[in-house]
Order: C-alpha cells, then structure tokens, then sequence
C-alpha cells in the first residue's frame, strides 16, 4: 500500500531500525533515532542496487517520489543511479576550494565550538587563504601546508605557527569527515616540531614595571597603544577584553567597564571598576578614538579594531633595545596578581579582579561580587604604579591615595 503524508507524519522510531515501503521500489527507513531516510531499490543489468535519495521531512513524499523517477530512467538505460550519484560527489569534491570549504568548517564546527571565533578567522584569511585559498581541498600536500606554517616560523612567531597548524589540522579533519580526502596532509607536521608550549610564570617586578611603561611612553609606537598598555595593566583585563570594547560599554560617571559576555573569555558579562587613573586613559582614548564606536579602532578604519598582533608588535617596538626579559601582555596579568597577592589582598578579590572562574566548592557557593574590596584594591593597584613612574622607587605597601 502506498504511503501518504499523513502515514510518514505518524511514524515512530523502534528499538532497531524498520522500513515502510510505498511503491516501485521506493521505501523509508526509521531509525531508532528518530531520524527517517528515502532510499530506492532497482536492478541495473540483473544487479540488485540501492540508492539513497535524502532525509524525510525535508525532501518530501512527492519530491522523492520524482527522484526516484529520475532514477528509475537511468535504469532503464542500464546506468546505475547510485553509480552516478558517486561520481557527481567525486566531481563536487574535486572542485571544492580550500576557501570554499573554510566557510563551511568555520559554519558547521568552529562556531560550534568557540563563542569568539576572531583569532582562528584571522589565521585563516591572512595566512591559509592567500597560500592555497584557490586550491582543490583534495589537491593540498604536507609541501603546501608546511611552507604556510615554516613562513610565520621564520619570522619569529612560533605560537602563531602552532596556532595556524591547529586550524590547517582541524579543517583537514573535518574534509575528512565530509569524504573530500582520505588523509590530513597536516599530521607529517607534528605539533612538537612546529611550537612547544611553555608554562608561563613570568610576572614582572615592581623597578621592570616601571621601567616598561617609560619605555612605551617614550617610545614612538601610536598613542592609542600607549594608553592601551598602561589600561591593560591597570584595569587586569585580556588584551581581547580591550580591543573589542565599545564606549557604549565605558560608565564615566559610575566609572565602571562593563564587558558583555560575547567579549568575556568566561562567558559570563564582567564589570571592570576603574581607578582614577584608568578613566583618564579612557578619556584619552576617547579622544583619540575619532567619534569611533570603538574604543580602540583600528588603523585607517572607524568600524573595526586593532588586529591582536598589532598590538603584540607595538610592545615589542616598545621594548627594543631596553634591559627587560622579554614577557606578553597576558603576563601584565599575571604580574598585577603576583603583586596583589604580595601586599595582602584576598585572593578572591584579586581573581574575581581578573574575571577568572574560581574552581571547586568554593566556587560553587561563592557569588560574591567583592564590589567595594575591588574597588579599593584597583585604586590601590593605580597609586602603586602612579608612585613607581613617579619616584622610581619600588616600595612595596598600601599607598595613601594620590591627591
């Protein structure tokens, strides 16, 4: 008996998977997940065959019944449909770019995974794209994917060169997966030959602080990377948190930053409350800022922030030639933490400061803001640099707050 709309609507999923057929070879099948497939069994030249048609609801009772049509016509000449079928997804593989493909990785995989997918966007378009953007996805070597990773190597940026491997490998996985090719070119490369990882500790002393920010100051990198240094010192927040904020975000008159989770590395929206001496450096970048919406807008562009390694670059254009051991700007985090901890302050205070998750049952029960401590201890944490570029001198202590 043939089916009807109203039988396929009706249909539930058992134990194992059944069929239901309707006619001339057309069927369903039900799996135990719910999930219902169109397929369609012929004979080409006294072969048994079966060929797959799609997903019911979405190619419905009478579009599947004209596919099956189709393909009962090239039966009848003696060409096997899913014979044919195979070699259309071979050709489409074929043609499929490494661009092309991007977008669908980055659609189906990477937004799933990540709430910001900026960093591995921007490897991608500025680093994978331009090699072998153009390229058949099946046609792409180990030569191909080592040249783009050896040439960030070569100029000096081992941990972007891990980080371009990582996107190579995982959209190789994923072309894997969807049957474009039957190896990852990336896997001759191994991770330990391209970057190792370091477990970082560095924190700078109180005279490397001091001696850090004269040399940004002085230095000619642009005045918005001045002021974005010393603000990141300051305010403890992620280099990430700073260039994507917008001054619809800044509250001068509660001086408080409020970072939306979209922004937050927790996921969770942050509130920064501002010393005395970071609403100054906002209001200095505000001005510099050209009417942008944007805090801290890129070069040449009112719409779009500063790229992460340009501001990577200003520090270390600050930094040439001064007698500092090289450190990150995530470790100007570390360093007010250290030094936080040094002079006393709670050490939630100072990790709900840096909008870490506290782990454990403490975590669990612990909800407290700390609104008024981390105010205190951000102005705290301002004077005490206020008074290393002032004196030179490193006095370690709570300081009386400056007029």
């Amino acid at each position: 008996m043939a089916l009807t709309d109203t039988a396929l609507k009706a249909l539930k999923p058992k134990d194992k998977p059944y069929t239901v057929t309707d006619d001339r070879g057309l069927y369903v099948e039900v799996f135990p997940t719910g999930g219902i497939v169109w397929r369609y069994r012929y004979r080409v030249a006294g072969k048994r065959e079966k060929l797959t048609l799609g997903k019911y609801p979405a190619l419905t009772l009478k579009n599947a019944r004209i596919k099956r049509d189709e393909a009962a016509q090239a039966a009848a000449m003696d060409k096997s449909p899913a014979r044919q079928k195979q070699l259309a997804k071979q050709a489409a593989a074929d043609a499929t770019t490494v661009a092309d493909f991007g977008e669908r990785f980055f659609r189906e995989i990477v937004a799933k995974d990540r709430r910001d997918i900026t960093i591995p966007r921007r490897y991608f378009d500025k680093a994978i794209v331009p090699a072998i953007g153009s390229k058949p996805v099946r046609d792409v070597t180990t030569e191909d994917v080592r040249a783009i990773i050896w040439k960030k190597k070569d100029e000096g940026f081992d941990a972007a060169a891990g980080n371009i491997r990582g996107v190579l490998k995982r959209l190789f996985d994923y072309a894997m997966t969807a049957g474009l090719v039957s190896a990852n070119p990336v896997l001759a490369l191994p991770m330990r030959h391209v970057h190792k990882a370091k477990c970082r500790d560095r924190a700078l002393s109180p005279d490397e602080i001091r001696k850090f920010l004269i040399a940004a100051f002085e230095s000619n990198i642009r005045r918005q990377f001045k002021g974005g240094l010393h603000l990141i010192l300051l305010a403890m927040v992620r280099k990430s948190e700073l260039l994507l904020a917008r001054w619809e975000h800044v509250d001068f008159e509660q001086a408080e930053w409020h970072i939306p989770a979209e922004h937050s590395k927790t996921g969770k929206p942050h509130i920064v409350y501002l010393s005395r001496q970071a609403i100054a450096l906002f209001k200095e970048l505000q001005a510099l800022a050209g009417g942008s919406e944007l805090v801290m807008p890129g070069r040449g562009s009112l719409t779009k922030p500063f790229a992460h390694n340009a501001i990577n670059t200003a520090l270390k254009v600050a930094l040439a030639g001064q007698d500092i051991p090289a450190f990150t700007i995530h470790d100007l985090r570390r360093t007010a933490s250290t030094l936080l901890h040094e002079n006393g302050w709670p050490s939630d205070v100072v990790e709900k400061a840096l909008n870490h998750t506290i782990g454990g049952v403490r975590g669990v029960y612990n909800r407290a803001e700390y609104e008024p401590q981390r105010r205190e201890m951000l102005q705290f944490w301002a004077d005490y640099i206020e008074q290393l570029l002032a004196s030179g001198r490193v006095v370690l202590g709570r300081f009386r707050q400056v007029a």
